[in-house]
This record gives C-alpha cells, sequence and structure tokens, in this order.
C-alpha cells in the first residue's frame, strides 16, 4: 500500500484530496498521507483532512510515499515537482472515474484530470497535467507538460497547448490553433488563432493583452 502525499494544501491541494478518495485506487492501492506546504496554519480553519506534514523542501521521501501535485500555478507546481523529483520521488495520476477517455490516448504522469471531463480519441497528455470538471478535450489534441486547464475548458481537435500553458475558466481552442509554452488564454476567450509563447491573451476573439 503506498502512502499518497499532496503537494500544497490550500484550496485547490484540498480539492484534490477529495478527488483522491474518490478515485479507484483509494484504499487498495493507496492511503493519504497528508499534506506538503510551507504555510503550517494553512488548514487551521478547516476540518476533515490529513496533516501538514512539512515543507516540501524539508521533506524526506519514505520508501512508500507516491506524490501528487495540486498548484494551480504552473510555475510553481514546477518548481516543487522538480524538487520532489531531485529527490527520488515519484507521482501517480488522479483520474475521476466519471472522466471519458477515448482510445489510443497516451497519458503522461503526475495527471490530475477531475469530474466529467471528457477526452476524445488519439490524444496525447504530456506530465504534470491539471484538468478541472467539465472540461472537452477533441481528437488528436497535444497537450504539454505542466499545463493547467481551468473548467469547461475547450480544445477543438488538433490543437495544441506548449508547455506551462494556463487556459482560465471556458477558454476555447478551435481546432488545428497552438497556444505558445508559457502563456495564458483568459476566461472565457475565444483562441481563433495561434497564440505566441509567454503572453497573455483575452477576449473573443482573444487578443494580446
Amino acid at each position: 500500500m503506498k502512502n499518497l502525499i499532496i503537494i500544497g494544501a490550500r484550496g485547490f491541494g484540498r480539492e484534490v484530496f477529495d478527488l483522491a478518495k474518490q478515485c479507484e485506487g483509494f484504499s487498495k492501492d493507496y492511503t493519504i498521507k497528508g499534506f506538503l506546504d510551507d504555510k503550517k496554519d494553512a488548514l487551521d480553519k478547516f476540518a476533515n483532512y490529513p496533516p501538514i506534514l512539512s515543507s516540501v523542501e524539508s521533506y524526506t521521501i519514505k520508501k512508500e510515499d507516491v506524490f501528487i501535485c495540486a498548484l494551480g500555478d504552473v510555475k510553481w507546481k514546477e518548481k516543487y515537482v522538480d524538487i520532489i523529483l531531485q529527490k527520488g520521488g515519484s507521482f501517480i495520476n488522479l483520474i475521476h472515474p466519471t472522466a471519458i477517455i477515448n482510445s489510443n490516448c497516451i497519458l503522461g504522469k503526475g495527471l490530475i484530470i477531475l469530474s466529467r471531463v471528457n477526452i476524445s480519441n488519439d490524444c496525447h497528455l504530456d506530465d504534470f497535467i491539471s484538468i478541472q470538471p467539465f472540461s472537452a478535450i477533441g481528437h488528436d489534441v497535444r497537450i504539454g507538460s505542466y499545463c493547467h486547464l481551468n473548467a469547461y475548458s475547450f480544445m477543438g481537435g488538433y490543437s495544441i497547448l506548449e508547455s506551462k500553458v494556463t487556459l482560465h475558466t471556458k477558454a476555447t481552442i478551435l481546432p488545428n490553433k497552438k497556444v505558445g509554452h508559457g502563456s495564458t488564454v483568459g476566461a472565457m476567450s475565444l483562441v481563433i488563432k495561434n497564440v505566441k509563447p509567454n503572453v497573455t491573451v483575452f477576449g473573443s476573439p482573444a487578443k494580446k493583452l
């Protein structure tokens, strides 16, 4: 039996705690050991959660530990995942049982896929991607590592997110369009042409801010 440790004890961390309890592997493949967070009082106002064990930097990995990173900010997610990887830690995927993943999809490690997500055929998801509820991913989509897709995101067929892209709530990427590395698409924005790396776009149609 593995001991799952959640990186991040703030709002998204609490959501991922419940996701972990709802996944098929809970109490069969893993139990939940606790959180890693440098804010020691992050859970003081909340009940029924496991403890904050320590900060990521201070934690000594045990033999049965496995990890998931519940940080929505892609920059911090990469930083703290890298710390655990350098210490020799390993990550699992948490995929809600209501998520639909169609044929021939390739899934990386450290994925968080929440309820009612639909991933169509022949998609490729790299490592440490988070997809929030009710998002729809079209066929032949490519999503790079560390991306974060908020609720109700939509990606049309053959669209691409390079690494460390953030889609805010109800962002829509039309088919065959690409969002470059490190870029952000604002809430309810419609991407109708390729987005360059390291920019923020917003609106319908989405334009650089």
